[in-house]
């Protein structure tokens, strides 16, 4: 923990496991862009698929505005990249960054779930907001898998190892 942070700080980031001192290398910018196509892509098929699902099993909720891929493509796309350059701050600031990256996945769709609610009850077709309710723990499925398996952390033993394994190596001159 830095030591410029006012002692009523350090508990409560203590809590979140934000520590700024990570042991772990961070993912590369190779692994992070390719996690965060793998992102969009996945949650924008998982999206369409489920508005298919969802129209198909609730007929009445076929034309829904929110249903238009021009709609909840956008949305979508911001969510998704919003995630993705929250990932690597997230791998920087905490030594557990899986643990604390889940948790702001559920707290950020439980916030996203209010405007549903929100238009659920301003009369929205309670069948269609479910569906869109889905569509928000989809893409959060989709992008916390994609980032935190494809731009893994490396560990510091794994560092250890290679460096380790190299000075073997240039000592026998090879």
């Amino acid at each position: 923990m830095p030591s410029g942070l006012p002692p009523s700080l350090e508990r409560p980031l203590n809590l979140v496991r934000v520590d700024f001192s990570p042991a772990h290398r961070q993912p590369s910018a190779i692994s992070v862009l390719a996690a965060t196509v793998a992102s969009l892509a996945g949650s924008l098929a998982a999206d369409a698929i489920l508005v298919t699902i969802g129209t198909a099993l609730f007929p009445a909720t076929k034309h829904y505005v929110h249903f238009r891929f021009s709609d909840y493509a956008k949305l979508t796309i911001i969510g998704v990249l919003i995630a993705c350059v929250g990932w690597p701050v997230v791998t920087r600031v905490s030594s557990s960054p899986r643990w604390l990256f889940l948790r702001l996945a559920i707290a950020v769709t439980l916030v996203l779930w209010v405007p549903d609610l929100y238009i659920l009850y301003r009369g929205q077709p309670p069948r269609a907001v479910a569906v869109l309710m889905v569509m928000h723990l989809a893409i959060a499925l989709v992008t916390y898998n994609c980032l935190v398996r494809m731009a893994r952390v490396k560990s510091p033993e794994r560092t250890t190892r290679t460096a380790s394994s190299a000075h073997r190596h240039a000592k026998r001159g090879g």
